[in-house]
C-alpha cells in the first residue's frame, strides 16, 4: 500500500507540474530582431523519432547519442552528422541516453535497464521504480538513480547487479531528471534537496550536503529536488534546487560553498566563473560560480519556455518553446545570435562536443551548430 501511495504520489507531483507549466500562464514575450554579435551556422541535422521525455544526449569520444520515444538509441559523429551506430531496445524508453563514447545504456517505461555495447544490445535488468534521470556510465559501470531515490549500479558488459543504495523514501518527490555524476572516486546523487556522495564500488555513503532548506506549506512547495543536469568545475558541483535556490558544494570535501534563493524549475548552465539559468518566469540570471553574485539578468525571453542552458565558448545558450535557440554573451548576458529549429520546443540541456552544438526538439529533430 506505502509503495502505491508513493507512486501515485510522483504521478501527481509530475501532474501538477505540468499544470502549473500549462495553465493561467503569460504569453510569450515576442522576440525582437536582433542584430548578430557573433556569426553561427546549421552543420548537420537528422531525426530520430518523437521524444516525449526530457532527452539527455550524451556527448562523449567525438560522439552525440541520442534516443527517441520508439526505443530507438543512435550515435552520431559530432562534426559531420554521420550515422555511427543505432540500437533498437523494443520498447518505449522513459528517459535519456548515457554513454561513455563505447557503452551506453536507456531505461524503458517498464523499469528496464538495457545495456548497450557499440551498438549492439547486450542485457537488460530491471528496477522496482520509474526513472527519469538518464544513466550514467562511467567505468565499465552503468548507475542509475529511481524517483524513489534508490541508486543502483550494474556491469557494463554484462549487466550484473552490483549494489541498491536505497534512501529512505518521502512522500513526495520530483517526477523530474536529477543529478547524476562522477566525481574522481566518487558517484555523486542528487537524493532530495542533498547531494550525496557514495563510494562507486559498494554504493555507501560517504557525505550528504544540503545545498537547500525545503519551506512552504504543503508537500508540493516543499518539493527541493536537485535537478540535472549539474555544473562541474575542478572540485566544485553546482546545480539547482526546485523551485527553491542555486548553489554550489565542494565535492572533495563535501561542504557547502554557497547558496542562493532562485525560484526556477530547470538546470543550470556554466562554467568554473559563470553560471546562468532561468527562473519559473524564464527571467536569466547569471551568478559568479564562485561566490554566488549576481552578474547580470536579462528578460528579453520571459515566458518562453526556455530550456536548461549549456555555456558553448563566450556564449550561454537557450533553446526555448518554438524551437528558436538563443545565444547570449556569458558576460554581459546581451543577446547575440539566434538560429531556428524545427518549431517545437527544445527539450533538455543543448549538448556540446568540441566546438559543436547539439540541440533536440519534441519533434525529434537534431540540429547541430557552430558558432564563430
Amino acid at each position: 500500500m506505502r509503495d502505491r501511495l508513493r507512486r501515485s504520489a510522483w504521478l501527481i507531483a509530475g501532474a501538477l507540474l505540468l499544470a502549473c507549466s500549462s495553465t493561467d500562464k503569460p504569453k510569450p514575450t515576442p522576440l525582437d530582431t536582433i542584430e548578430p554579435k557573433i556569426g553561427g551556422r546549421q552543420l548537420w541535422s537528422a531525426r530520430i523519432g518523437a521524444v516525449g521525455f526530457a532527452l539527455s544526449v550524451a556527448a562523449r569520444n567525438g560522439q552525440f547519442v541520442a534516443a527517441s520515444n520508439d526505443g530507438s538509441v543512435v550515435a552520431f559523429n559530432a562534426d559531420s552528422g554521420a550515422e555511427l551506430w543505432r540500437a533498437q531496445v523494443g520498447a518505449e524508453l522513459a528517459a535519456g541516453v548515457g554513454s561513455d563514447g563505447r557503452f551506453a545504456a536507456v531505461v524503458t517505461r517498464g523499469n528496464e535497464v538495457v545495456g548497450i555495447d557499440a551498438g549492439q544490445v547486450k542485457w537488460r535488468r530491471r528496477v522496482p521504480a520509474r526513472v527519469v534521470t538518464a544513466p550514467l556510465v562511467a567505468g565499465e559501470r552503468v548507475f542509475v538513480v529511481s524517483v524513489d531515490r534508490a541508486v543502483h549500479a550494474f556491469d557494463a558488459l554484462d549487466g550484473r547487479r552490483l549494489w541498491t543504495q536505497q534512501r529512505p523514501g518521502d512522500a513526495l518527490t520530483l517526477s523530474q531528471a536529477g543529478v547524476l555524476a562522477p566525481f574522481g572516486e566518487l558517484l555523486l546523487v542528487g537524493q532530495g534537496s542533498r547531494l550525496a556522495g557514495l563510494d562507486p564500488l559498494r554504493g555507501s555513503v560517504m557525505w550528504e550536503v544540503p545545498l537547500a532548506s525545503p519551506r512552504g506549506s504543503n508537500e508540493v512547495e516543499r518539493l527541493a529536488d536537485l535537478v540535472g543536469p549539474a555544473v562541474r568545475s575542478g572540485n566544485r558541483l553546482c546545480a539547482r534546487a526546485f523551485q527553491l535556490a542555486v548553489g554550489c558544494i565542494d565535492a572533495a570535501r563535501g561542504v557547502l560553498l554557497w547558496s542562493r534563493n532562485s525560484p526556477g524549475v530547470n538546470a543550470i548552465g556554466g562554467d568554473g566563473e559563470r553560471l546562468a539559468g532561468a527562473d519559473a518566469s524564464d527571467r536569466i540570471t547569471a551568478w559568479s560560480a564562485g561566490t554566488g553574485e549576481v552578474a547580470w539578468s536579462n528578460e528579453k525571453l520571459l515566458y518562453r519556455s526556455l530550456s536548461a542552458p549549456v555555456l558553448l565558448g563566450s556564449s550561454v545558450v537557450f533553446g526555448d518553446a518554438e524551437g528558436q535557440v538563443h545565444f547570449l554573451s556569458a558576460a554581459s548576458g546581451e543577446l547575440q545570435l539566434r538560429l531556428p529549429t524545427d518549431g517545437t520546443p527544445v527539450i533538455g540541456a543543448p549538448a556540446v562536443q568540441g566546438s559543436t552544438l547539439l540541440v533536440a526538439t519534441r519533434g525529434g529533430g537534431l540540429f547541430a551548430f557552430r558558432p564563430h
